[in-house]
């Protein structure tokens, strides 16, 4: 599964969750179930992670956004923000312009095309705010 996969499949599943009170094991075992959605480590990770920053995330998505409260962005956007966003804070292995494309480009599948520009303002307005950092190696999209 490439890193592309995993996190589309990790973005399904934070979506479930975000309708549902399940645990990550219970969306997981209904992932496998349905046959549509692998679910292997890196999804596991990216998911967990997400889920267990997700205060630190919204602090940091309201002051980027215009909308400064999260209550307001739609949870289909917040989602793809807080995983582009853990992924540049909490996985420093994958380089800053990796998190916010694949992030801009789940939207273009998934939202309308006012959503991919405004996930990409406010992606772009955190990572021009970041301090350059060494990316030593390229990540496959």
């Amino acid at each position: 599964m490439t890193r592309h996969q995993c996190r589309e499949n990790a973005y399904l599943i934070l979506f479930e969750a975000s309708l549902r009170d399940d645990t990550p094991e219970e969306l997981y075992a209904i992932a496998e179930e349905v046959e549509e959605i692998n679910v292997d480590e890196h999804v596991k990770a990216l998911v967990e992670g997400v889920l267990s920053h997700a205060e630190e995330l919204d602090e940091v998505i309201a002051s980027y956004s215009k909308k400064r409260a999260v209550s307001r962005i739609a949870r289909i956007n917040l989602i793809l923000l807080r995983m582009a966003i853990y992924e540049i804070l909490h996985m420093p292995e994958t380089p800053v312009n990796v998190a916010v494309s694949e992030a801009v480009h789940i939207s273009e599948k998934y939202t309308y095309q006012e959503d991919t520009a405004f996930i990409n303002g406010v992606l772009g307005a955190f990572a021009r705010s970041l301090p350059k950092r060494e990316e030593s190696a390229q990540e496959e999209a």
